[in-house]
């Protein structure tokens, strides 16, 4: 009886060890292979064997990186904890962006406070080189005590940016409509923590208090299904069938994803384009029309 029970236990630490060993391929992605640190002198890092990305701040300089790959259309993740303390004057910026004078991008900026105020986040989509489409929220979380995973759904239907998988905007492909939509360029990721104290917090008026220095901003657990560029080619192949790994292709929101969509913006949205009157007095944009 001893030496059955020695065999089963064996036999669990066994397969123990390959679940836990499996649990942590899963979860660890090395950001070396995804992303490079592209200025900052050293204030850029990537450390615990490519688990971790910091950006930092000083007086003197900011920092940033941009990813290896360029997409045309995807379901992007990155987990993020920012700046946290008295991050007033400093802007944390997340955001996919192609090249030229008629750039499309799509953006996360988190724009910092005072200790003990709200974050403000906030959304931007460029198509054809227009913006001008902001939307921002405050966050339901301290975003600076933990990592929290912020998305971007980028697809043919529509860009769905999310927050630990809730979605808080849409933007609709309008093309029908004469909207521009980003559909035909690709775009790399890229992120930077730099000074942005003539406007980020409250217009401008609060400074960036630099006895706070370095500002600290982290990244995780990047995840990207996503159709990768490569010599003009795309890795998805669009005369194939859509397969599961591909079906954020063609996803669209239910009507749980519909219903905290409007959650958060009823409870959390502080300011959006589509309301903004004095900013259009000729009339809102075609899109604010049609949401």
């Amino acid at each position: 009886m001893a030496s059955l029970s020695s065999r089963n236990f064996c036999v669990f630490l066994v397969i123990s060890v390959v679940i836990l060993c499996s649990l942590m391929v899963i979860s660890a992605s090395d950001l070396n292979q995804d992303f490079q640190i592209t200025w900052g002198d050293g204030r850029a890092k990537i450390v615990n064997n490519g688990e971790l990305l910091t950006l930092s701040l000083d007086k003197a300089s900011g920092s940033g990186f941009e990813s290896k790959n360029e997409y045309l259309y995807g379901q992007i993740d990155m987990q993020l904890k920012l700046v946290g303390g008295n991050s007033a004057g400093t802007v944390t910026a997340y955001y996919l962006s192609s090249k030229g004078s008629t750039w499309d991008e799509i953006d996360f900026e988190f724009l910092g406070n005072l200790s003990g105020d709200p974050y403000i986040l906030h959304t931007n989509v460029f198509s054809q080189g227009k913006g001008n489409r902001e939307q921002q929220f405050y966050l339901w979380f301290d975003p600076t005590a933990d990592f929290h995973t912020y998305s971007i759904l980028w697809n043919p239907q529509h860009i769905v940016f999310s927050v630990d998988g809730t979605p808080i905007r849409k933007f609709k492909n309008l093309e029908s409509a004469g909207v521009p939509y980003p559909k035909n360029q690709p775009m790399r990721i890229y992120s930077s923590l730099w000074n942005a104290d003539d406007w980020a917090t409250r217009g401008g008026l609060v400074k960036t208090d630099w006895t706070q220095a370095p500002f600290t901003a982290s990244y995780r657990n990047f995840k990207a299904n996503a159709c990768v560029l490569n010599s003009g080619k795309s890795s998805c192949n669009s005369n194939s069938p859509s397969s599961t790994s591909n079906s954020w292709l063609s996803q669209e929101l239910d009507s749980t994803g519909e219903e905290r969509l409007k959650w958060v913006q009823n409870n959390y949205m502080i300011y959006n384009y589509c309301s903004d009157a004095k900013r259009f007095p000729q009339g809102f944009p075609t899109e604010c029309n049609m949401a």
